[in-house]
């Protein structure tokens, strides 16, 4: 198990819900890519409305037929295995926003795996 305290990195990545990658969403394949890099953790996130570069709105309001909703990914760890990974976003993320920031993380503890 992957053991983070103290100072970290938050990567946190807006893409849309109906960006794909090779036929598979998008914030999918991040978080698979981020798995297989041994990243301390990733979480989805999906937004009730939005806009981004484009200035379009996207909402989940029943009137609204907008099936491109905001989806945030964020991947907390250390410093360089965050920057290690960015290259991999660059492939992956054509149009969104990728931010980083600075953390503390004060506690990370998994579940425990039954044997």
């Amino acid at each position: 198990m992957t053991r983070l305290t103290g100072r970290a990195l938050r990567a946190t990545i807006f893409v849309g819900e109906s960006d794909v990658w090779h036929h598979k969403p998008v914030y999918a394949e991040i978080v698979h890519r981020a798995h297989a890099a041994g990243l301390a953790g990733a979480s989805v996130f999906r937004g009730i409305e939005g806009f981004g570069a484009s200035s379009l709105i996207h909402t989940q309001r029943l009137l609204s037929l907008s099936e491109d909703l905001p989806v945030a990914i964020v991947i907390v760890d250390e410093e360089g295995r965050i920057r290690d990974f960015l290259p991999q976003l660059d492939e992956l993320v054509a149009e969104g926003l990728v931010i980083l920031d600075d953390c503390e993380v004060i506690r990370y503890v998994g579940r425990e795996r039954a044997k």
